[in-house]
């Protein structure tokens, strides 16, 4: 399946007292290159965020930064070419996603709109999810700035796939990093 990837990474990491968590590194790689390493069968990968140099990506930003990632989502969705019937949506902090993840989400689509991650507490990750392109642009609101994703993305039909241990962890706080390292 021809599919993209969009690569969440923004966000102001309050609970790491700001700094760049897509920089971030564990096992000697950055949050942001495992996303991206993950996304290694993707026709184009798309990162929201500010530009970090040292990645072959194309770089994009929401209008307004800063306001979630549902508006992340939707200037991203601006660079996916039509004809790419999937997009893979991942978030930059996320140490044990890898490209048998995104394999498992894309095979898990069917007939549905999208498959995401489930924790093992049965929680729904809505940054680690494979979609159909169509189904992602049908439900972006009009007004995407604040937008909570879980809304936007909870009325479609969504296969959920178990994570693996570790794949569904990410990284907010100096404990889950140290945890990582």
């Amino acid at each position: 399946m021809r599919y993209a990837g969009i690569v969440v990474a923004g966000g102001s990491a309050r609970r790491l007292s700001g700094v760049d968590k897509p920089a971030l590194s564990v096992g000697g790689k950055p949050l942001l290159a495992r996303a991206i390493h993950a996304l290694d069968g993707a026709e184009r990968v798309i990162a929201v965020g500010p530009r970090r140099p040292g990645f072959d990506v194309l770089w994009t930003r929401e209008p307004v930064p800063g306001t979630g990632p549902v508006a992340a989502l939707a200037a991203g969705l601006a660079f996916v070419p039509e004809d790419v019937e999937a997009v893979v949506v991942l978030a930059a902090d996320l140490p044990g996603v890898r490209r048998s993840t995104v394999d498992r989400l894309l095979a898990a689509l069917g007939d549905g709109d999208g498959a995401v991650l489930v924790d093992a507490a049965g929680k729904r990750q809505w940054l680690l999810g494979a979609w159909r392109a169509a189904a992602l642009r049908a439900a972006l609101p009009e007004q995407v700035e604040n937008a909570a994703l879980r809304r936007v993305l909870g009325g479609l039909a969504v296969a959920e796939v178990p994570a693996e241990r570790g794949e569904a962890e990410d990284i907010d706080t100096p404990e889950d990093l140290e945890r990582h390292r």
